[in-house]
């Protein structure tokens, strides 16, 4: 093994001159060389950007890959330098599912077809899922970890050389004022002083220019924030984008199902298609959990020609499927004879007929029968 004694010698000569330095620093027996204000504002400020930065960046990857073991072999393959396998979406294997249960139950039977077009479209939001995964992860994650792995790990190098370069400085300076106390005790001393102030001076030179170094590196922060900034931007585009294509995808599945089932099951416990997803009376859950929440106001009776005309209570029947039970939110007195009175708390029968406002259901218990509004319910399942 070729290796330069002398060399080591003195590295260790070095190293243990520092140590002691270093120790005499803390126990306060000895003076140190502060940085000046605007350096130590930037270091302060480079710690903070780099603290930050790491917390963003492991909570990201939480919210793309919620799995830790999935983060954790993406990690390897990362460190491996090896392309990582393409992974199929939750979203992608629930319509894959859904698709296969199909062909069991048989796809010509209604919930055999419906199966069928909520996998595809489970599919379709895997798909953007992906998409979002992988843009995510070019455009927002890959620079953050640039910084942490790469741009911060040449200023954390620089500041341990920049602390190493202060001791020295402080023991030279040490140095310099023993053989100056000592100087006058003896004449030989002077040289030892003349020597002291060249390595005090070399000392200087070379922490200032280490400062330098490292000033100019921490002032880069600036720099990586305008990239973080533009980075963030793309990123929350990219977020944007995806969940406009996931309302697109859940609309166009509702009305699709909509138009297949609607004369068997009529759209009464799904959104209003006319909405836009977004329902416009109470929430049975919100208004039932917030305290003092008020009842909802009477919804208006039906006017539809059709329903006025053809739907007679005493003569509507269940239908084989689509019932469902409903727990009743608040009390209801009924307006007339084809309405079903109901009590706060109390469980119900509930279901739908063609042509019936969707603002309401027909409501059963025991041997009575009528209609009911749907904000006073909270359907189960």
């Amino acid at each position: 093994m070729d290796f330069n004694v002398k060399k080591l010698a003195s590295d260790a000569g070095v190293f243990f001159t520092r140590a002691v330095q270093y120790t005499e620093e803390k126990l306060g027996q000895a003076e140190k060389t502060e940085l000046d204000a605007h350096l130590e504002n930037l270091i302060a400020r480079a710690d903070c950007t780099k603290n930050w930065t790491e917390k963003i960046f492991r909570q990201t990857e939480v919210l793309l890959q919620p799995n830790p073991s999935a983060r954790i072999e993406e990690f390897f393959y990362e460190k491996l330098d090896r392309k990582i396998p393409s992974r199929t979406t939750n979203a992608e294997l629930l319509g894959q599912y859904m698709q296969d249960a199909a062909k069991e139950f048989g796809p010509g039977t209604p919930y055999g077809s419906t199966l069928i077009t909520v996998g595809d479209f489970q599919k379709r939001l895997g798909g953007a899922e992906r998409e979002f995964l992988h843009t995510s992860a070019i455009n927002f994650l890959a620079p953050l970890r640039n910084f942490l792995e790469g741009d911060w790990k040449t200023i954390s190098k620089e500041r341990r050389l920049l602390e190493n370069r202060r001791l020295d400085l402080d023991v030279c300076k040490a140095r310099l004022k023993k053989a100056k106390s000592a100087e006058a005790k003896a004449a030989l001393w002077s040289e030892e002083v003349d020597k002291a102030e060249h390595e005090l001076r070399v000392a200087q030179t070379e922490f200032d220019r280490q400062a330098e170094v490292t000033r100019l590196l921490l002032e880069g922060i600036s720099s990586t924030h305008v990239n973080h900034l533009r980075c963030l931007h793309e990123f929350v585009e990219a977020q944007a984008a995806y969940y406009i294509q996931c309302h697109k995808h859940m609309q166009d599945l509702q009305k699709e199902l909509s138009s297949a089932n609607g004369d068997t099951f009529p759209n009464a416990f799904a959104v209003n298609a006319s909405t836009s997803g977004v329902s416009t009376g109470p929430s049975p859950l919100s208004t039932a959990t917030l305290p003092g929440a008020s009842s909802p106001s009477r919804p208006p009776n039906p006017s539809n020609a059709l329903e006025s005309s053809t739907l007679k209570i005493e003569e509507v029947k269940p239908p084989a499927t689509g019932t469902r039970k409903a727990k009743v939110l608040y009390d209801y007195d009924a307006a007339d004879t084809s309405e079903l009175s109901l009590l706060s708390d109390e469980l119900i029968t509930v279901y739908t007929v063609p042509g019936m406002d969707p603002d309401w259901l027909i409501g059963e218990r025991g041997n009575q029968k009528g209609k009911v509004p749907v904000t006073y319910l909270e359907l189960l399942s």
